[in-house]
């Protein structure tokens, strides 16, 4: 199996070969696009394992981009961009994008983002002793990695599966959110809380039949979140 695929979305000529040097001298295969249309062109013709993209492109921006193409893909998206405000962060996670990186970044910390991605991307579930939870209308099949809620199989992120995993694999106990954010996206996201929130909130309105009352995923205020099991 070769190396994993990234493509990178830059309008910045400088940066996208400096990335694309950097990625290739760490033995990842790398294409790039300079613009939004382009990207998404490179994504149907060849579907990468990870796509860095900037906001700020021509012919379509970077959050038109993420929100197309997460009508139809989950594969792992990691914005770089230099707008650094929350504001901008928890827009591109609403949107669907895994990661946030702000510009500008140190080679060290992109590469570690990305390990972390692909850490995420590959999580296994050996060591499960059962293959699947049910609860009411509530499916979770460890072993091929499906969700299903009222018949209806659910489409997940890899960071969504994630979230919901470890969840689920404690039924009814209280995660905090750092313990949550430790597990899923790594030690260096330990405060984060942002990340947390965001994904929360994409499960709630992928797997509650009223966000409004979630039965499954709950808060407990200033702790964290529990799955009921039932």
């Amino acid at each position: 199996m070769g190396e994993p695929k990234i493509l990178i979305v830059e309008d910045d000529p400088a940066l996208l070969k400096f990335l694309r040097a950097n990625l290739v001298a760490r033995g990842y295969n790398t294409n790039t696009a300079m613009d939004g249309v382009k990207a998404l062109e490179e994504i149907e013709k060849d579907l990468p394992e990870l796509v860095l993209l900037d906001i700020n492109l021509p012919r379509m921006n970077g959050l038109e981009v993420c929100k197309k193409l997460r009508e139809w893909t989950n594969v792992p998206i990691l914005v770089i961009s230099a707008r650094g405000d929350e504001s901008d962060k928890v827009t591109c996670l609403d949107l669907g994008a895994d990661d946030y990186l702000t510009k500008p970044f140190g080679i060290e910390e992109l590469l570690a983002r990305i390990r972390a991605i692909f850490r995420r991307s590959k999580t296994t579930d050996n060591g499960i002793d059962h293959p699947t939870f049910v609860s009411g209308s509530f499916i979770f099949n460890f072993a091929y990695h499906r969700v299903i809620v009222s018949g209806n199989e659910i489409d997940l992120t890899p960071t969504e599966y994630n979230t919901l995993r470890e969840l689920v694999k404690n039924a009814d106990r209280v995660l905090t959110q750092n313990m949550l954010l430790g597990k899923v996206w790594g030690p260096e996201y330990i405060g984060s809380r942002e990340y947390l929130h965001v994904i929360i909130n994409r499960l709630r309105k992928k797997i509650e039949p009223d966000m409004a009352n979630p039965t499954f995923i709950q808060t407990v205020p200033g702790v964290g979140y529990r799955f009921q099991s039932y």
